[in-house]
């Protein structure tokens, strides 16, 4: 009986010097704008995010997230993070601690090593609405974080491994996985249907160009949603060759595809209300004898001839057929094409968002909306077709491929060259997003495209989650400025 109250007594002493303990980690954290504390011989580590961010960035502090955890993270095989949040910061907390885990090495350890290693993520969460986090929360999160991580993968694999056929044997995959047959069209069929933008680029290299789609047609839809995913697996920047500094990570010319893929694995798992098609523009824009030359003229599925200026100006050649497909045979009311496609928009958003041009303001506003609730953050691009798209005048085609003036909105300038194959006066709703710099950081891919997606077509999901962080469609929304939000809580990963 004395040696269990002295058992008893050594334990509570233990747990109020621990108290004690965390108390100090948290009284010398000052975040500006992070800040991390080692704890316990540097066996774990607390981690303060900012309190407040700007309202340009995302409430859920994203890109910190992930720097932290690769910065913070101590060693080990076995690992466990802790993320403390507030229910609407879940979502996108959850995909930044993905992006920090990727799937894609070659390095000779990993395949030595024998013991597999592991992380698990709990959330505790906080704020106004902080009950227990549901199953179906959790699923959400697991499907969004394999998306995110599957997108990585993709797009860190070197084009020797990842050419249009294994890129294809991905799409087999998802769609096995979700019992979806995808329809494909490749090689010289692309030529023979018109696909002249999809076949042109990809025409000189060793494994042909292909257009794949994957479609999801539920009972009692509403409306028709096309993704169309830019999946260039390696870009040369064909006879107008890139130089040696501007071409090593081209690989990551798939980041839309890749995306795509990702998203719409995660979506149809979450359940789908409308019909949504995925759509593949995949091409290795290589140099051979049966390149396509500067002043070769194109015909694509638009109907519309393109003569070419440059041919390092391809993806919005193979992305032009992927909307006019989505909307000539796929009959979509929503198009959405996704795009690594100018060096332009790093300059013109920066490194951390993407750029957004689209037709519709309410769609502008909702991009924009669902970058600062998912992490994968959006700004806009001057949407003036009739003063930008002269760029394109051509003496003998419908059009040029490239501009004339590059100082005149370039990424702009080449979102208008995908929307001009559809007509800027059709009736529904064209979003392009530019994620060229956000596609990576440093010499890895982020996966980034996935949440976003997810985010913004959410009210067509049947995941409570999904719902939460879309912004779009909810009569109850209101302004996030004027939501109270329990901002100097300090959130702590």
């Amino acid at each position: 009986m004395e040696v269990a109250r002295g058992n008893r007594g050594r334990y509570q002493q233990a747990l109020e010097q621990s108290g004690c303990l965390w108390q100090a980690a948290l009284s010398t954290l000052n975040p500006n704008p992070t800040d991390s504390c080692p704890l316990y011989l540097n066996y774990a580590t607390v981690a303060a995010l900012p309190s407040r961010v700007s309202r340009h960035n995302s409430p859920s502090a994203a890109h910190f997230v992930t720097r932290l955890v690769r910065t913070c993270l101590p060693p080990g095989t076995h690992r466990c993070i802790l993320m403390v949040c507030e229910r609407s910061d879940a979502f996108a907390s959850a995909c930044a601690l993905a992006r920090a885990f990727p799937l894609f090495t070659h390095r000779s350890g990993a395949s030595r090593r024998t013991e597999k290693k592991t992380v698990t993520v709990e959330f505790f969460l906080v704020g106004q609405d902080n009950g227990p986090v549901e199953v179906s929360t959790l699923q959400c999160l697991a499907s969004a974080t394999e998306g995110v991580r599957l997108a990585a993968r993709i797009v860190d694999t070197p084009c020797n491994e990842m050419n249009t056929d294994t890129f294809l044997e991905e799409i087999k995959k998802v769609g096995k996985d979700l019992g979806i047959t995808p329809t494909i069209i490749r090689d010289e069929e692309l030529k023979t249907r018109g696909f002249g933008g999809i076949y042109g680029v990809g025409k000189a290299a060793l494994h042909p160009p292909a257009l794949a789609v994957l479609s999801h047609t539920p009972e009692g839809a509403t409306q028709t949603i096309a993704w169309v995913g830019k999946g260039i697996v390696y870009d040369t920047g064909g006879l107008s060759i890139k130089g040696k500094t501007t071409m090593p990570g081209m690989k990551r010319d798939c980041g839309g595809a890749a995306a795509v893929l990702g998203a719409f694995r995660a979506a149809i798992k979450q359940g789908f209300r409308d019909n949504l098609h995925a759509v593949f523009c995949l091409a290795e824009n290589s140099v051979g004898p049966n390149a396509t030359r500067p002043d070769d003229i194109h015909l694509l599925y638009s109907g519309k001839t393109v003569e070419i200026n440059n041919t390092d100006a391809e993806g919005r050649l193979v992305l032009a057929d992927g909307v006019s497909y989505a909307c000539k045979d796929l009959g979509a009311d929503i198009i959405l094409d996704m795009a690594t496609l100018t060096g332009a928009q790093g300059i013109a958003t920066g490194k951390y968002h993407a750029a957004v041009l689209t037709n519709s303001a309410e769609w502008e506003a909702a991009c924009v909306k669902a970058g600062r609730r998912c992490g994968d953050l959006v700004h806009p691009l001057v949407y003036c077709p009739e003063l930008h798209f002269s760029e394109f005048t051509s003496a003998v085609a419908d059009m040029k491929n490239s501009v004339a003036d590059r100082d005149n909105s370039p990424s702009s300038c080449a979102g208008l060259f995908i929307a001009s194959h559809i007509g800027f006066d059709w009736p529904g709703v064209w979003v392009h997003l530019d994620i060229a710099a956000p596609v990576h950081a440093g010499e890895r891919a982020t996966g980034f495209g996935v949440a976003l997606l997810l985010a913004l077509f959410g009210r067509a999901s049947e995941d409570p989650l999904l719902n939460l962080v879309s912004p779009l469609g909810c009569e109850a929304d209101v302004q996030e400025g004027h939501v109270e939000r329990d901002s100097k809580r300090r959130r702590l990963v």
